[in-house]
């Protein structure tokens, strides 16, 4: 196995906050990159104040999208801000920011200055529309997306209101996406020698998460409408209630239903008219649903899951957050990691999701405290004497 992650020897200028950003830059971090994380002075990022829950001073929230980062704080609305910032930037591999349209160009970092003063950048901007449109200068929230994308409409019973969803799920896969597109770019700037300028948005991103509903409406002229935990075009596929307990079942063709039905003690069921292929069950989703209740409801949750799985019948149990955490096979895969804090101790935090077999990812450093980095990162990256360093102080550049 070769030293660092796959990301090692890459530089990300981190200058986001709040999750889509975080998200992002934390990923390539956790894939070997380092990562500055630039933040207001005296305040940073906004999520080092949302809780509870805290972790003494430290906010739960920041602390599980931070790590693998340093923090230098720096007002860039200042000269002598600006000036550092393009120092960090021209030695730098990638840049990301969720500044409102105009942030930068109004700082003097406009696409001349990094075509001539960073040619090989990386520039990630996450914005709530995108650069054009009616939209593009306003600014975006993930709930205010789910609401306005549909993506809230087709969450819900289906007598019940639009719901969103219980993470901020357009602002994670913001990030995701925005992780992936920097890796695209940096692998054409192997082969070209050229940065771009990657560009993406919450709008975009929660428009393309509707996927098959989406396709359903484009392709068919059918709108979304909500199903509770059910799917739209595949029946069953859904959660029940057991004899003690709730539990989730994802049948997919006609084989695993004839087992399922099998096992439910009900083998007539697939050569019912009414139940006989998916589109025939999709049309009976009620009366299919409520059998399957009935059945369920004879015996306990782990006895139908363990007679389900046996053949090869999709389904789960509903754990809480805790159950799923606190799970043998989440320890099996790493997926809950400790990490020391300088000021906490020893830190629970979310594993990585990807591993690679020859650049293992790590968890380095616990998420930062604010500027903690500063004087490290101006002697050592941009040649600053402790008497400057000081003097920025004094003048509240940093």
């Amino acid at each position: 196995m070769s030293e660092g992650g796959p990301l090692a020897g890459i530089r990300v200028v981190d200058l986001t906050r709040i999750l889509a950003g975080p998200l992002c830059a934390m990923m390539l971090g956790d894939m070997g990159a380092d990562v500055i994380k630039v933040e207001p002075p005296g305040h940073g990022d906004d999520t080092r104040h949302w809780g509870p829950p805290f972790v003494g001073a430290e906010a739960a929230y920041f602390l599980g999208v931070n790590r693998n980062k340093r923090s230098f704080t720096l007002n860039m609305a200042m000269p002598a801000g600006q000036k550092i910032l393009a120092g960090l930037i021209e030695n730098g591999d990638v840049l990301i920011d969720n500044f409102r349209i105009g942030t930068l160009e109004k700082w003097g970092f406009t696409d001349t200055w990094f075509e001539q003063s960073a040619p090989r950048l990386v520039r990630c901007a996450i914005t709530g529309y995108g650069s054009s449109g009616p939209k593009a200068r306003l600014p975006g929230y993930d709930f205010v997306l789910q609401a306005e994308s549909g993506l809230m409409s087709i969450c819900g019973e289906p007598d019940g209101q639009p719901t969103k969803y219980g993470v901020a799920i357009v602002d994670v896969c913001t990030g995701m996406l925005a992780g992936n597109a920097i890796l695209a770019a940096l692998n054409a700037r192997g082969r070209t020698g050229k940065g771009q300028k990657v560009d993406l948005s919450l709008y975009e991103t929660s428009l393309f998460m509707l996927i098959n509903v989406a396709a359903n409406y484009l392709v068919a002229g059918r709108d979304g409408g909500r199903f509770g935990n059910g799917h739209p075009s595949i029946v069953p596929y859904t959660t029940y209630r057991a004899a003690d307990a709730m539990m989730a079942l994802a049948i997919g063709n006609e084989r695993q239903f004839a087992r399922a039905a099998e096992v439910l003690g009900h083998p007539e069921w697939p050569k019912d008219e009414r139940f006989g292929s998916n589109r025939a069950r999709v049309e009976n989703r009620d009366l299919i649903d409520g059998l399957i209740n009935a059945a369920l409801a004879q015996d306990t949750a782990e006895s139908w899951l363990s007679k389900l799985k046996v053949v090869g019948v999709p389904c789960g149990r509903i754990n809480s957050v805790a159950e799923a955490l606190d799970n043998p096979h989440t320890a099996a895969r790493s997926m809950v990691e400790s990490v020391e804090h300088p000021s906490i101790g020893a830190l629970k935090m979310l594993g990585i999701p990807f591993k690679f077999s020859d650049t293992a990812c790590s968890v380095r450093r616990p998420p930062p405290l604010l500027g903690e980095h500063n004087d490290e990162i101006l002697s050592g990256e941009l040649g600053y004497d402790k008497k400057a360093i000081e003097q920025l102080r004094r003048d509240k550049v940093i």
